[in-house]
């Protein structure tokens, strides 16, 4: 067997074994990703509806987004907070250094492991919001470039996530994910459309920073297009570039606390 087919071998069984984990802990799981934008949408989409303080329809379009922060946030928090106590007190990634593959490939693992459980996260919001809403007036043929967006969106929030967790030391995580999460949320056009910011220009270049305004602007844009929305090339180009920017500084990262 050659050296790559080893490495290969020995990257799945490590990426199944943490599957394997996640089944075992899925109610936690569950639990960890569900709350936060169920409360959202059932606020924002059913409450305030009903209340009359948000316009008819406006369910539908926070939805998609709700799907798209799922799938970045869950990515970024579970590739995060798992480094950040593989690096400190656990040193579980010692066992993973010792893994006949390269060190790269265990950054690598870590993201994409994080990438699938925010795509996860993000497929449970479709069933969900269906029973919260009950019905969404969706244009089905755009669903393909939707889950091209969530799978996107998901490995963007796992190399976002990749980089927080090797950068940061274990014990400013707390203060950098309060200072940093709050404006992660509410700049990534999850509650709102970004073409529609034109009379607050200054916010919509502040939400176009954010690598998540792309994956709620390709859902919304997928699933409503009549709804004013980002070019479809422009949030896959986004969120390329997102993946590549934040890959490579998350894997030099966790190269540099890997070889400490």
């Amino acid at each position: 067997m050659t050296t790559t087919a080893r490495s290969v071998r020995a990257f799945t069984a490590v990426l199944g074994r943490d599957v394997f984990v996640t089944g075992r802990e899925l109610p936690s799981f569950l639990a960890q990703v569900l709350v936060q934008p169920v409360a959202l949408l059932f606020i924002f989409g059913k409450v305030l509806g009903q209340l009359g303080y948000t316009q008819p329809g406006y369910a539908q379009i926070l939805l998609p987004g709700m799907i798209a922060l799922n799938a970045f946030l869950v990515a970024l928090q579970n590739t995060s907070f798992p480094l950040v106590l593989d690096f400190s007190y656990s040193r579980e990634i010692e066992d993973r250094l010792l893994a006949p593959l390269p060190i790269t490939w265990v950054a690598v693992e870590k993201m994409l492991f994080g990438a699938l459980r925010g795509l996860f996260a993000a497929l449970l919001m479709f069933p969900i919001g269906l029973v919260m809403l009950g019905s969404v007036d969706w244009e089905l043929s755009g669903l393909p470039f939707a889950v091209l967006c969530m799978v996107l969106g998901s490995l963007a929030g796992g190399a976002v996530g990749l980089t927080v967790g090797a950068a940061v030391p274990p014990r400013r995580i707390n203060i950098m994910f309060a200072v940093i999460l709050a404006p992660l949320i509410f700049t990534g056009a999850s509650q709102f459309p970004w073409a529609q910011l034109e009379d607050l220009r200054w916010f919509q270049v502040v939400c176009a920073f954010n690598p998540l305004t792309y994956v709620s602007e390709g859902m919304r844009g997928a699933l409503l297009p009549g709804i004013p929305h980002m070019p479809p090339w422009v949030c896959v180009l986004a969120l390329v570039l997102a993946c590549l920017l934040f890959g490579a500084l998350g894997i030099r990262f966790f190269l540099r606390r890997a070889l400490d």
